[in-house]
């Protein structure tokens, strides 16, 4: 009977991820559907959706582009823990624990922290005419400084350190065991934050309405977690988001 309901909780929690992610993608890629076919989500009496796809951050107002932020944390960074939610459900297999959905909750709360943050940077960004109502950077020094900045984190100790604990998943939960699922969760969110942060700004360089950008961030955030993989992405990204940084900086584009 137990081994059952922890089946069905199981099946459950990935339908419910998988699920999630997949919802994340679909309402910011209608947030990206230029504004005159956006009107059309009104015949379908969806009159919050057609507001929140509103992108004038001061026509959109502080609370939507919170929501608009946490879609896109859900959407991107979902994805990146997909080998440490499978390492999670492997050792909650053996009866340890069987309560996942705590352990999602923490991790995202971490990142819906981290859109508070982002969407009041967005909205003073904006105010001071720096970044478009799309979310992209009009100002060369911005683009250049955001750049350079995620370009210098990749060297950093404290980058690489975040990053070899996503890496290891099951020694990350080995040595946290005791805190239970919530508590696992928010560490390893703020793990993640850790390695992804600088990576994230970057919307702001790339537009925060491009599916293009958040397709490549997702790839490129998830490989650099994987054990095999990773280690040999930090360093030649950071070479190549340096270099992005001088040649924006020298041509002004």
């Amino acid at each position: 009977m137990f081994a059952e309901r922890d089946r069905f909780i199981r099946s459950a929690f990935w339908l419910s991820l998988f699920g999630g992610v997949l919802a994340a993608w679909v309402a910011i890629y209608a947030m990206a559907i230029p504004a005159e076919l956006r009107e059309a989500s009104r015949v379908f009496g969806s009159a919050f959706w057609a507001e929140l796809c509103v992108v004038t951050p001061d026509i959109a107002g502080y609370g939507r582009v919170v929501v608009m932020w946490t879609l896109m944390s859900t959407a991107m960074m979902l994805p990146t823990a997909l080998p440490a939610l499978g390492a999670y459900d492997d050792l909650s297999a053996s009866g340890a624990d069987t309560r996942p959905f705590g352990f999602v909750a923490g991790f995202l709360g971490v990142w819906i922290g981290f859109s508070f943050i982002a969407a009041a940077l967005q909205m003073a960004l904006f105010q001071v005419d720096i970044i478009s109502s799309f979310g992209d950077s009009r100002s060369v020094a911005l683009s250049a400084a955001l750049l350079a900045l995620a370009g210098l984190y990749q060297f950093s100790a404290f980058k690489e350190s975040c990053a070899s604990k996503c890496r290891a998943p099951v020694a990350f939960f080995l040595q946290n065991w005791d805190d239970g699922p919530w508590r696992m969760g928010v560490r390893l969110g703020a793990t993640c934050l850790g390695c992804c942060w600088a990576l994230m700004l970057l919307a702001f360089v790339g537009g925060m309405m491009s599916l293009a950008f958040m397709g490549l961030a997702t790839l490129i955030m998830t490989l650099e977690k994987l054990p095999e993989i990773g280690r040999w992405i930090g360093r030649p990204l950071g070479v190549a988001l340096l270099g992005a940084a001088g040649f924006v900086a020298a041509t002004g584009i």
